[in-house]
């Protein structure tokens, strides 16, 4: 993959975002020319820490301004485009829905139309969430067939999201070849992540100033993952579409690790606090908004079909999380230590 990256032209939305920059730093790394497009980024952001704006094209703009991502993708005229952007928390969706909707919906449908009218594009990844299927919270993963779904509004705005791309790319992409994909994939970690409710950052937080972080369902499991884990297999599935190796249409695909033994948000919080060396752990006593107490993803199409897998088990995500915020608070650079975690990942060795 770092070979085919070197020199190609790439858009990538929400790269102000906790995972857009952790994207935009591999691909960078790798040789890649990057244009950004996004919300402005707040302060204390990855993408500050990391002086991202200073090595990529970087346009402030907002998904659900058609006429403005539209001329800037154009004017860029980019291979590849990641699209990325969202309003990607829960509990904001319920005190927001408008916004969460108008952003992860109709903000996704100007992406797909100003894609559509960019020809030089040659690979699509466009990613939604885990969160997009309809959770009975049952014991085994969901299929990329599984129906959609939602509980919440954030959810529900994901499933609209994949609904939308799969009627846009059977309507007007039908008679092309296949460069497009949903990504989907969730509860996703790693250094830098410094969103508000959030468990880690809450854990970050609360240990910074020897406090409590209260968490609202400590028995809950999640399927955690470090953030490259799903990068990875967003940049190999583009590079397949690429080279025109997938073929379906609509194309849907997971990235999340592999189901075994569970990590509920009470262990992960409390490994997260001891390895920061302050903080308690304490429940949550007020009510709060339905959150889904068990989701998990099959990942086998992933796994066959692009010969993706998991690198790093849920605990080595933990631990490498914690020790990334721990190396910052320490007073290293943010860059240096986001470069080794990626280079560790990536197996490859300091030039």
């Amino acid at each position: 993959m770092k070979n085919f990256y070197k020199g190609k032209k790439v858009f990538i939305t929400g790269h102000t975002g906790f995972k857009g920059a952790w994207l935009t730093r591999v691909l960078l790394n790798w040789g890649s020319q990057i244009k950004g497009y996004s919300l402005k980024p707040e302060e204390d952001s990855l993408f500050s820490k990391l002086n991202l704006q200073d090595e990529i094209e970087h346009e402030v703009g907002d998904i659900r301004d058609l006429g403005q991502l539209e001329a800037s993708m154009s004017d860029y005229q980019p291979d590849i485009v990641f699209h990325l952007a969202a309003q990607a928390l829960v509990r904001s969706s319920y005190d927001d829905p408008i916004n969460t909707y108008t952003t992860n919906a109709i903000g996704s449908l100007n992406l797909l139309t100003s894609v559509n009218s960019c020809q030089s594009i040659k690979s699509l990844v466009f990613v939604t969430s885990d969160k997009c299927y309809e959770n009975v919270e049952w014991l085994w993963g969901y299929r990329e067939s599984d129906p959609l779904g939602g509980h919440d509004p954030y959810s529900s705005s994901k499933a609209c999201a994949e609904l939308i791309y799969s009627s846009f790319v059977r309507s007007f992409w039908s008679q092309r070849e296949n460069f497009s994909a949903t990504a989907r994939a969730g509860n996703v970690i790693g250094g830098g992540d410094f969103s508000i409710d959030r468990i880690i950052p809450d854990c970050v937080r609360a240990s910074e100033n020897d406090g409590k972080v209260l968490l609202r369902s400590p028995n809950s499991t999640r399927p955690w993952q470090h953030v490259l884990e799903p990068l990875s297999g967003y940049m190999k599935l583009a590079q397949s579409l690429y080279y025109k190796e997938i073929t379906e249409l609509p194309s849907n695909w997971n990235f999340g690790p592999s189901i075994n033994k569970e990590i509920t948000t009470g262990e992960l919080a409390r490994l997260v606090l001891e390895i920061l060396g302050s903080g308690e752990v304490e429940l949550d006593p007020l009510d709060h908004p339905h959150e889904a107490g068990l989701l998990q993803l099959n990942c086998d199409k992933a796994n066959i079909q692009l010969d993706w897998h998991p690198k790093w088990s849920g605990m080595d995500a933990i631990i490498n999380t914690a020790n990334w915020y721990k190396d910052v608070n320490s007073g290293k650079n943010p860059i240096e230590v986001t470069n080794n975690q990626i280079l560790e990942y990536f197996d490859e060795q300091n030039d």
